[in-house]
């Protein structure tokens, strides 16, 4: 019988905390949530104000009891589920099974899983927070009711398994408005004259731009402007009649808040969303490190904060110092934005004297990239910033020399589209010089519509609009791609033309309900109930009426309303009829429009401007199972055996090797994927037998 039972909810973080208390302690794993809303129906009881009908999770059953039994012979039960509103609706959940008014179950929370923390925890016991959990039901509750209310119409007049939801919809019009934007985009005409000057007496080439005249800024849009200006920059001096030297300083980023860490891995690792947060998950639960056993090296990977405990800093000061020198030492604090909840410390390594290059051979090669940005992102925070010489002379050629690289020793924050340029270094000017014309550069450009979505800038939108919370934005953009109303073609995300349908239909209904302002109030009513200040119920009621008067009217508008499928110029080869546009999982295809009769489909072939390089035939684009372009000839394999993950270019000749990497990928996917469809079998024939016993 042990004095104590401490529940968590996965087995990494419970071999990670059993080493930091003693014999008479067991630690459980919960395996995540044990009650939920069933999968087969709404789940809420409308007429009985909206009480959830939770009902205990399949196949956990014998865990519960395990659970159960453990409790009754511990003398106390300590749930130390995750801390934020997800973790402690699973605490309620796990009371609620184990006996809710049973006086030996109480709650406990850490941000970082380490001895202290874990000691100090299990000395301060609390009770579940009521408010958080109320916020985490009225979420789960509005975002069923939406789903289950809305997602019918799609099934009537889409398509069925489709579903619509409060946040994902929203993520999902923000990339079709995108799309719209960049189809729309008229681009604009306008030139930049560069020239090479050189300073003679130290034989340095340096670049300057033209500004205008008599200091007024000048905007060239055309060819005939441009030369008009060359006339009289061709044969002109080029002196130095004003020389400002000054200093410029870059400071260091903030730790990691949730979505920033998201944004990072995903621009400097190639990360997906879902990727870093798994990742984050199993350096923050436990890794099994020579010599210190199982540690969580990082603290809680989901906040929207950006302050650090002073114990932490402390400590980085120490390493700071010890490492590079007092001159690199800053201690500095972080504003946390208006909106966060700042119930954790920003993302930061939870043993601060743990390099990365350190413990590199005891993790996977995810682990160590992701905790190496981790790392050196907090140890900048805390660094001295950098430091340039600037240098500006009246021909407008500005540049600056870095004379002090301060925390960019360790970390430089990436940007989002096209990387940052530092302007370029400038040689030893003096007013009066005279510096020698080397050559002209114009360069004629063109306007850019704004760049697609990738996921790291999404996130930064949503984060921006004050749409979902750190915990929702990889769950979100996972749903909406395996949906299919998205797509992600070389990290940038685009609407499919499922996507843009379904967006259509659900703006054009559904508009109250589906936007961004209406998100982003819901949102901050859920953290008024996580503070105490609304009533969850009270909340959901006040949403209902309206939001059921709506659905109601919406249903009875489109009752009479038939999709008219979008007719193609393919003629049916079977029955003669033409076919018609229809939209599956894997995207967009022929059908004709004659079924049930005839059941005749086809693929949609798309075809580019480019000959095949080995044949001189039309060469087709086509996608793997996960949605990854290749070309292949259309002759092929009658005649022509050309294949290549690369898109060909005029005149470029094949390798024969591309083939072989695209078959050799191709079979490998295809073994995968007899792998998993033998085990879910598997699984299925042993929960079945199982359920039979």
């Amino acid at each position: 019988m042990a004095d104590k039972l401490i529940i968590v909810e996965s087995p990494a973080k419970a071999n990670t905390i059993k080493k930091f208390l003693g014999g008479s302690t067991k630690v459980v794993a919960s395996m995540g949530h044990i009650r939920d809303l069933p999968k087969s129906k709404m789940g809420i009881d409308i007429e009985h104000d909206f009480e959830p009908q939770y009902i205990n999770i399949r196949g956990k059953g014998d865990l519960i009891k395990s659970l159960r039994k453990d409790a009754k012979q511990a003398k106390t039960v300590y749930l130390a589920t995750d801390p934020d509103r997800e973790g402690e609706a699973i605490a309620w959940h796990l009371a609620t099974i184990l006996n809710e008014d049973a006086d030996n179950i109480t709650r406990v929370t850490f941000n970082e899983i380490t001895k202290t923390a874990v000691q100090k925890a299990i000395k301060e016991p609390r009770n579940i927070d009521i408010n958080l959990v109320d916020a985490q039901q009225a979420r789960r509750v509005l975002d069923r009711i939406v789903g289950y209310k809305i997602s019918p119409v799609l099934w009537k007049k889409v398509k069925r398994g489709l579903s619509a939801g409060r946040v994902q919809s929203v993520a999902v019009k923000l990339i079709v408005d995108r799309e719209e934007e960049i189809e729309n985009f008229i681009p604009e005409e306008y030139w930049n004259i560069y020239v090479d000057l050189k300073d003679e007496k130290t034989n340095k080439i340096f670049q300057a731009r033209y500004f205008g005249k008599n200091g007024k800024k000048q905007e060239i849009h055309s060819n005939d402007e441009t030369q008009e200006i060359l006339k009289n920059v061709k044969n002109a001096k080029y002196v130095v009649t004003e020389v400002k030297k000054g200093e410029r300083k870059r400071t260091p980023a903030p730790p990691f808040t949730t979505s920033t860490m998201q944004q990072e891995a995903s621009r400097k690792l190639g990360f997906t969303l879902k990727k870093t947060m798994s990742v984050a998950q199993g350096l923050y639960e436990g890794v099994k490190v020579s010599g210190k056993g199982s540690i969580g090296l990082i603290t809680y990977m989901r906040t929207d904060s950006t302050r650090i405990s002073e114990e932490a800093r402390a400590a980085a000061k120490e390493q700071i110092i010890g490492r590079y020198g007092e001159q690199y030492y800053e201690n500095r604090y972080y504003k946390t934005g208006k909106d966060a909840q700042d119930a954790h410390e920003g993302i930061r390594p939870t043993y601060i004297n743990i390099e990365p290059d350190s413990i590199k051979g005891d993790l996977t090669p995810d682990q160590y990239k992701l905790y190496r940005l981790i790392y050196n992102r907090f140890m900048a925070s805390q660094m001295k910033p950098a430091i340039y010489d600037t240098m500006a002379v009246n021909i407008k050629a500005n540049g600056q020399n870095l004379r002090f690289k301060g925390f960019m020793t360790l970390y430089v924050e990436g940007t989002d589209g096209k990387e940052e340029q530092e302007e370029g270094m400038l040689p030893e000017l003096v007013e009066k010089q005279e510096v020698k014309l080397e050559k002209i550069n114009p360069k004629q450009s063109f306007t850019e519509p704004p760049p697609r979505y990738t996921e790291a800038s999404l996130v930064k939108v949503l984060e921006e609009k004050g749409i979902g919370r750190p915990s929702t934005y990889s769950p979100t953009i996972t749903t909406i791609l395996e949906r299919r109303y998205i797509e992600k073609i070389q990290k940038q995300l685009q609407p499919t033309e499922l996507g843009k349908i379904v967006n259509k239909l659900l703006i054009e209904n559904f508009s109250d309900v589906i936007n961004v302002e209406f998100t982003a109030k819901i949102e901050n009513e859920f953290d008024e109930i996580a503070e105490g200040k609304e009533e969850w119920k009270k909340m959901i009621r006040e949403f209902y009426g309206p939001f059921e008067e709506e659905v109601e009217k919406v249903e009875k508008e489109l009752e009479h309303v038939k999709l008219v499928d979008e007719v193609s110029d393919v003629k049916c080869e079977k029955c003669g009829r033409m076919m018609v546009y229809k939209y599956g999982k894997y995207g967009k295809f022929l059908a004709c429009p004659g079924f049930p009769e005839c059941r005749n489909i086809q693929p949609i072939v798309e075809t580019i401007d480019v000959p095949c390089p080995k044949c001189g035939a039309k060469v087709q684009v086509r996608k793997t199972r996960r949605r990854k372009n290749y070309y292949i000839c259309e002759n092929n394999p009658k005649s022509c055996d050309y294949i290549s993950w690369n898109k060909p270019k005029v005149g470029e000749k094949w390798n024969p090797q591309d083939a072989a990497d695209v078959k050799n990928a191709t079979k490998k996917a295809k073994k995968t994927t007899k792998k998993t469809t033998k085990k879910t079998k598997t699984t299925k024939k042993a929960k079945n037998s199982k359920a039979s016993e």
